[in-house]
């Protein structure tokens, strides 16, 4: 079997029993099942969510994307090795220790393979939940540039590239397309105040004034647990995209969980902390394969300049990247789950047969 065969790439074509459009993102899909089956598995599996909650398969990918684009690799090479067993391996961890210190629940009820989560829907909050520990990145770029006010706060001169902030600081952007509110451009993730979002809660998901405050203590507290982990590994942990969502529970009472992923190399700068103490950054998280693609092509400012998305996309359609590339982002995304979880990140030989044979076999989706 080829590496190429162990990379799964295409996600949105298994034969899971479902009577709705397959929903296919960046790197993940969701099948929703139908109303007989997520009764059946809540009945069968004893989750602890209302016995008519909508349940789906959330299949994670290999694919692998940067600057709103997906790329590849020679020889048929549609992702990276191990990428998607590493983020689910990782965000399963965290969102255990949040569970085991008390923060809040997520949306996943069962793992039946490392690739798959059996998820309940949840009511996405509208906002991408951003928490800051350095300036680095974009907010460095605009820093430099003279900017000192982001998402309504005030950040001081005198900084310099890759250091520590202040504090801990929350800069939110809209999730999606939200219309009609007042300050806020129509367009996908614009950053937002959290004025704009005390003054428009409800039209970001959001059912109270008072659960504003939660998801920023959620979001402070899940930065805290999974920097305090990492700084244990001699890891630092960056900055980081938190979403959040809401479901109904076994009761019937609402509740603020976490939803998406967490503190993965996909949602998060991670660096290695001992080059940090050197002066040097490396990077254990998708940051490193944006700066190789901003080396790899003559002209980074393709990837960097919003208005040349056309040639953008044909860079990445027309570009297949090198195999030692892509394996070099194989072995930082295995290296830091490994790191993460202290033990062996479990691969899959051919990851479709394999999820498939589990979902027919245990779960009867697959007929």
């Amino acid at each position: 079997m080829s590496l190429a065969d162990k990379v799964l790439a295409v996600n949105d074509d298994l034969p899971i029993r479902t009577d709705t459009p397959v929903h296919s993102g960046k790197v993940r899909s969701v099948y929703w099942l139908t109303a007989l089956d997520s009764a059946r598995l809540i009945a069968e599996r004893g989750y602890a969510v209302a016995p008519d909650a909508p349940l789906a398969i959330m299949v994670i990918s290999d694919r692998i994307s940067a600057f709103d684009c997906i790329w590849h690799g020679e020889g048929g090479m549609r992702g990276v090795p191990g990428k998607g067993a590493a983020l689910n391996a990782i965000s399963n961890h965290w969102f255990r220790l949040f569970r085991e210190q008390g923060l809040a629940d997520s949306h996943i009820l069962e793992i039946p393979h490392p690739l798959v989560w059996i998820v309940q829907k949840a009511k996405p909050v509208m906002i991408e939940a951003i928490a800051r520990q350095y300036i680095t990145g974009s907010m460095w770029r605009s820093y430099e540039k003279g900017e000192r006010e982001f998402c309504g706060i005030t950040i001081p001169d005198g900084l310099q590239r890759d250091q520590k902030l202040p504090e801990l600081l929350i800069t939110p952007s809209s999730k999606g397309i939200l219309e009609g509110i007042p300050g806020v451009p129509a367009v996908d993730d614009v950053n937002i105040t959290r004025a704009d979002i005390e003054n428009n809660y409800a039209a970001f998901n959001f059912r109270s004034v008072g659960d504003i405050d939660l998801y920023e203590k959620l979001l402070r507290e899940g930065f805290e647990v999974i920097s305090a982990e990492l700084a244990r590994l001699d890891q630092v942990f960056v900055d980081t995209k938190f979403e959040f969502g809401y479901v109904t529970d076994k009761s019937g009472s609402e509740k603020l969980i976490y939803m998406d992923e967490v503190g993965t190399p996909d949602s998060s700068r991670i660096w290695d902390g001992a080059a940090l103490r050197e002066g040097r950054i490396v990077e254990n998280s998708k940051e490193d394969f944006r700066q190789l693609l901003l080396q790899h092509f003559p002209d980074p400012d393709i990837l960097l300049n919003k208005s040349r998305m056309p040639e953008r996309q044909a860079l990445a359609r027309d570009n297949a990247l090198p195999t030692e590339v892509l394996m070099a982002i194989s072995n930082t995304y295995v290296g830091i789950a490994e790191k993460i979880i202290g033990g062996t990140l479990e691969l899959a030989d051919n990851p479709r047969a394999e999820i498939i044979e589990v979902l027919r076999n245990e779960f009867a989706l697959i007929d």
